[in-house]
């Protein structure tokens, strides 16, 4: 799914194109992506783009007339540029916004149609979107702690909650953790001032970074490989592969779709963490620290 680097930059790249021209036409591929019957789409045909904004990891498309165009891009979910005369990618376009300059795409792979489209009128409809996670990189240390002990929950429960914390889901919330030196399994309660200090300082940089990085990557251009497995990263997508930081190879603990991936040796004092399926299929014979594995 993508997350905060991402959509920010998806904002950025998107707002650069279309703010200030007119929806010229909608054109609904797959009839499920829209999730709401009022206003009709044909509402938006013909409005200027005032905006285009970030609301966790919700993309906003705001429309005179107070019209909001909402995309939760999920998991498989993406948006392509296409100028004047390209044609739209295959069987994976769900809808099709078209302005003056070129039509944004909106694709889902895959069949599980996860990916939305909301139009709503007004701000009160649009803040129902609104989680309430805190925004990391407007806060301090003391917001962000106040959210972290608002709950007691493992550490990669709370970072991922958007209810929390803004635009934060599996992968980012994997380096933010390495990067801490913190176990994904911490309870957010037992943790001491300093981890907190070390686990905001940690979640800033890693966004700060990671939004400049895929800045950077997209330059002038559309962004196209949106991806939440990346070779620069630390710890995500790297079961099995050297830690950059000591070298031991990165863990896994896989739950449902997602894989939370960690340094025994940086994080977790050595200890391995046990996998519900893996640790109970191996019971006796699952190793209990880095060392016993060789």
């Amino acid at each position: 799914m993508p997350e905060l680097p991402d959509v920010v930059v998806y904002v950025e790249n998107i707002a650069s194109r279309i703010v200030g021209q007119r929806l010229e036409r909608v054109r609904l591929i797959s009839s499920f992506v829209l999730r709401t019957a009022v206003p009709p789409l044909s509402a938006v045909e013909g409005r200027r783009v005032e905006r285009v904004t970030r609301l966790g990891k919700r993309l906003v498309l705001a429309f005179e007339t107070e019209l909001f165009l909402v995309a939760h891009l999920m998991i498989a979910g993406r948006l392509r540029w296409l100028e004047r005369g390209d044609k739209p990618p295959g069987r994976i376009t769900l809808a099709l916004l078209e302005f003056t300059s070129g039509t944004l795409a909106f694709t889902e792979a895959g069949t599980k149609k996860r990916a939305s489209l909301h139009l709503v009128q007004g701000e009160e409809a649009l803040a129902a979107f609104d989680m309430g996670g805190l925004e990391v990189l407007d806060a301090g240390v003391d917001a962000f702690r106040e959210r972290l002990l608002r709950e007691n929950h493992t550490l990669k429960r709370a970072l991922t909650d958007p209810r929390l914390f803004s635009g934060i889901g599996n992968a980012y919330s994997n380096e933010i953790l390495h990067r801490a030196r913190l176990s994904p399994i911490a309870m957010t309660h037992k943790l001491a001032p300093e981890q907190i200090a070390r686990l905001h300082q940690s979640a800033r940089a890693i966004l700060a970074e990671w939004t400049a990085r895929l800045r950077a990557d997209a330059g002038t251009g559309f962004p196209v490989k949106v991806t939440a497995f990346r070779p620069e990263m630390a710890v995500h997508g790297k079961y099995g592969l050297p830690c950059p930081v000591c070298g031991a190879p990165v863990q896994r603990i896989v739950y449902a779709e997602n894989e939370t991936n960690y340094c025994a040796r940086c994080q977790t004092g050595g200890t391995i963490l046990a996998d519900r399926s893996l640790s109970r299929l191996l019971k006796s014979s699952w190793p209990r620290s880095i060392d016993e594995l060789g």
